[in-house]
């Protein structure tokens, strides 16, 4: 059972107005209790063994640019046998059956590989939290790596005394993030290219939300126009879908957020 005294971090998280707080609240925590490196994903376009278009997932970590570089960039995350775990499970679980695994040679090549790429990095011992999710296409995922001189037993022991309190902290942080905008250079909407896909979700024609926005036809179809270029999506209607899936558009978003994206 958790302890009471995380409720405070849990409400804190929950009323978050951006991801980036959100993700500093739960990192915060996670780095007092020995993981100070931690890497976060989430798909709404998942499909088959692919996570769809990297540019509409989100990746976070709290690693140094080398290390992002090579693992969200290089897709090193894929080849790793907790990202297999993360794919056909839910739930929360050391790495203590990596190492077994490796050591009985049960892993494919390329986990092999990675595994050994990341004991020459030091990564030796942590921690995978896959959330369940109830979209088809959606899926996210934690993974927390021990700080250096955090063996692979303390990181058990961490598990067996805090790991009602982990799994509350990660899952707050996920929901979290999932309901909020995701804003990114690769998918960025003007005020107005949101406000027009708004009232064309609403039902509205161009000679209405001329109208309701104040602009010519041609201005409303110049909006819509970068607005599909933004997402990367052919139609109108697609555009509107990726918006809502990605929390883009009927959302209040705020200014100090827009600003720094």
């Amino acid at each position: 059972m958790a302890d009471a005294s995380i409720l405070p971090l849990l409400n804190a998280i929950a009323a978050a107005q951006r991801i980036d707080d959100a993700w500093d609240l739960a990192t915060g925590y996670f780095a007092k209790i020995g993981f100070g490196r931690v890497n976060y994903g989430f798909t709404r376009f998942k499909h088959l063994k692919t996570i769809g278009d990297p540019d509409d997932a989100l990746f976070l970590t709290t690693c140094d640019a080398d290390y992002v570089k090579r693992y969200f960039q290089g897709g090193f995350y894929a080849k790793t046998p907790v990202f297999r775990w993360a794919e056909h499970n839910s739930g929360i679980c050391t790495w203590a059956w990596v190492k077994e695994a490796f050591e009985a040679g049960r892993l494919s090549a390329e986990e092999a590989e990675a595994v050994r790429q990341n004991v020459a990095m030091g990564i030796v011992a942590g921690m995978s939290v896959s959330f369940p999710e109830v979209l088809s296409r959606s899926k996210g995922a934690l993974g927390l790596i021990a700080d250096p001189g955090v063996s692979p037993a303390d990181v058990e022991a961490i598990y067996a005394s805090r790991r009602e309190e982990i799994l509350a902290v990660a899952n707050m942080m996920h929901l979290t993030i999932v309901h909020l905008p995701q804003l990114s250079r690769h998918r960025a909407l003007s005020p107005r290219q949101r406000e027009a896909l708004e009232w064309v979700a609403d039902g509205k024609t161009t000679q209405d939300v001329a109208l309701l926005m104040g602009v010519s036809p041609a201005m409303v179809e110049k909006h819509l126009r970068l607005a599909r270029e933004a997402l990367a999506v052919e139609t109108t209607a697609q555009a509107v879908a990726k918006g809502a899936l990605l929390n883009m558009i009927f959302q209040r978003v705020p200014e100090a957020a827009q600003a720094a994206r």
